[in-house]
């Protein structure tokens, strides 16, 4: 193993302060690394089998984030994984998810989930849309023993329902219901139909987050979105479809500007930054061609999570890496800070320590302030 050369401690140290005021800080001494890895990088690096998306054994999954943990600790300074994940037991029952409400289903194929759906016509749609329309959202949501089963838990382990702080972002969820080609189809031929899909689509989200914090006994403030298919419309059908949803969920559940708004959307859309710009979000991530100075030309307050290929890190590419690095870090310098070096997406496993350690190497030498 070639380790290049970094003072482990001085950098998360450093690192430490880089992240306050929201990676904004004028006292941060280099630029935020936001990299933490994931559980299913385990597999690439210990040399183990396995399904990196797949279910893998509790156990199993403790034994392996250990023994990752073990090897993180030496190479990179620190224990990124979970090692503790409580009683499965305590787990109170699920709860149906949005898809469901939209009549799809969420199946499992090649190792990932997806959201299928049957519905492919506008007649289906207007037939879906008016069910939902007269759907009870809580007794459809939470399971018959719903009230029975949170307080045996309690009772037993103090578990008390969650809130929600996430969503499938609504161009993601329409092209999974709909379909992409039909769903463009539907916004031009029959924009009011599209209009009522879209104002459902925020109905239903406000609705289930209102229900599941009156569940959870109080309101949380802070919000996101999952949204990579936002790139499959142009700037106009985004501004008409997606952007109301987003705004109007914003303005109900993260209202003051210290609450988070975040968008996740690892695909080529730069070409909607001038709407997504009209949203002041607290930060983002954004797909590998969406580079900082793109972004902070319509989110200057933004802090953003980006912007290294994730497929460079999954490569192992180390001298692109560092020139990845040190451009993302040079543009941070030049717009005023506001960067957390991030995967442009996911982290995939593949993606080596070694190779972490490069970036944080290449921070050191091109990231100070």
């Amino acid at each position: 193993m070639n380790l290049l050369p970094v003072d482990l401690e001085q950098f998360w140290k450093d690192d430490a302060l880089a992240h306050e005021s929201n990676c904004f800080s004028p006292n941060a001494p280099q630029v935020a690394l936001g990299i933490r890895m994931s559980d299913e990088c385990v597999f690439s690096e210990l040399g183990e089998e396995g399904t990196p998306w797949a279910h893998t054994p509790l156990e199993r999954r403790i034994e392996l984030n250990k023994r990752y943990n073990d090897k993180a600790e030496k190479i990179v300074g620190r224990r990124f994984l979970r090692e503790d994940f409580g009683n499965p037991d305590a787990s109170l029952p699920e709860v149906k998810r949005i898809g469901e409400v939209f009549g799809g289903r969420y199946t499992w194929f090649n190792d990932t989930e997806w959201l299928e759906s049957d519905i492919n016509t506008p007649q289906e749609l207007e037939a879906q849309l008016d069910k939902i329309d007269k759907l009870d959202l809580r007794e459809f949501m939470l399971p018959s023993d719903w009230e029975e089963q949170c307080r045996i838990k309690f009772e037993k382990y103090g578990t008390r329902p969650g809130y929600w702080n996430g969503v499938r972002g609504p161009i993601t969820l329409a092209c999974s219901i709909y379909g992409i080609e039909n769903l463009i189809y539907l916004i031009m031929d029959a924009p009011e139909l599209a209009r009522r899909f879209s104002d459902t689509i925020a109905d239903v989200i406000i609705k289930m987050l209102e229900t599941m914090h009156k569940e959870a006994g109080h309101a949380a403030y802070g919000f996101g979105f999952n949204d990579d298919n936002c790139c499959m419309l142009n700037a106009e059908m985004y501004d008409f479809f997606g952007y109301p949803i987003l705004k109007r969920v914003f303005d109900r559940f993260c209202p003051e500007p210290n609450h988070t708004r975040y968008q996740h959307s690892d695909s080529a859309m730069e070409h909607l930054l001038p709407i997504l710009g009209r949203l002041n979000f607290h930060g983002v991530n954004f797909g590998p061609t969406v580079t900082v100075d793109k972004i902070r030309e319509y989110m200057p307050q933004t802090r953003i999570d980006g912007c290294i290929a994730p497929f460079t890190f999954m490569n192992n590419e180390r001298e692109q890496l560092i020139a990845e690095v040190k451009r993302d870090c040079e543009m941070a310098r030049k717009y005023g800070r506001g960067v957390n070096l991030s995967c442009a997406g996911s982290i995939n496993d593949g993606s080596l320590l070694e190779s972490l350690r490069v970036i944080m190497w290449a921070i050191c030498e091109y990231g100070r302030y």
